[in-house]
């Protein structure tokens, strides 16, 4: 993967787009708001997903929160409210989060969680949202929406796909946090590591899917979500027919052929 860094632009509500090879990298840029998201941001998120899509051999998407504070501390509460805006204006901008959800998930594109301080409320979707969490020690998670006459209703679905069901409604129901050691212990968190070696390792894991077949990975990442809590006949038929689907890609065949041949493969499968 090149070591060279574009920085792209810097879209509205704060999201900074960044490139480095086969990686893209969304970060909030709002440290002074711990990286709150605005209806803007969600939408700048939203956007940024799907230029990522849009580019040529994009292979990993990286989300994370500028400064060392937050990954994302949730909504704009005033925002939330929609003050200055009519009731359709403030309901259209609360559903930027699903967007923004529904994007990531059918992209295509492995994600991955940079987590350092605080993910809380809608940046505690927003992490489980993302196919690997990489987090600092310093981590903290948590749904405090309860605590102020809410409820995290638009991360539900992000929550209860990255752990027990039972697990998600007891943080919900208590507003209880949760340190990254405790959320790898629960299984919502893939990786902790010294808030010094936070890039490193994802990096390190963001170089390691990125050098995998992308046809492959996107094919079987989509499968893995497709099936998710799907019956076992449904699960199989569409599993069966992917397996058939990917044994004629490009890049099936030139894995096989490298294995022969005793090489390293070279892909060029971007499925879209």
């Amino acid at each position: 993967m090149s070591d060279h860094l574009d920085v792209l632009d810097v879209a509205p509500g704060g999201v900074r787009y960044t490139r480095s090879g086969h990686v893209v990298t969304l970060t909030i840029d709002r440290p002074e708001r711990r990286n709150a998201m605005t209806f803007e941001t969600l939408a700048s998120l939203r956007d940024g997903v799907l230029r990522a899509r849009s580019e040529d051999d994009v292979r990993v998407l990286v989300l994370t929160g500028a400064g060392e504070r937050a990954f994302c501390s949730g909504a704009d509460l005033a925002g939330l409210r929609g003050k200055g805006m009519d009731a359709e204006q403030a309901h259209a901008g609360r559903g930027h989060l699903a967007e923004l959800f529904r994007a990531l998930w059918s992209s295509g594109i492995p994600t991955i969680a940079r987590v350092r301080g605080y993910a809380l409320a809608g940046g505690f979707g927003l992490a489980m949202a993302c196919d690997i969490v990489i987090a600092a020690d310093d981590a903290v998670f948590g749904a405090p929406e309860v605590a102020v006459g809410l409820w995290p209703y638009m991360i539900t679905v992000p929550l209860v796909r990255s752990m027990p069901p039972k697990v998600a409604l007891e943080l919900m129901m208590s507003a209880r946090r949760v340190d990254a050691a405790e959320g790898q212990r629960l299984g919502f968190v893939n990786e902790v590591v010294p808030a010094d070696g936070l890039d490193d390792a994802v990096a390190r894991v963001a170089e390691r899917i990125a050098a995998q077949s992308p046809a492959a990975v996107r094919l079987g990442r989509t499968s893995f979500y497709q099936t998710l809590g799907a019956g076992t006949e449904q699960a199989l038929a569409l599993l069966q027919a992917t397996l058939g689907v990917a044994t004629a890609t490009g890049d099936a065949q030139e894995g096989v052929a490298a294995f022969a041949e005793k090489r390293r493969p070279v892909w060029g499968g971007d499925i879209r």
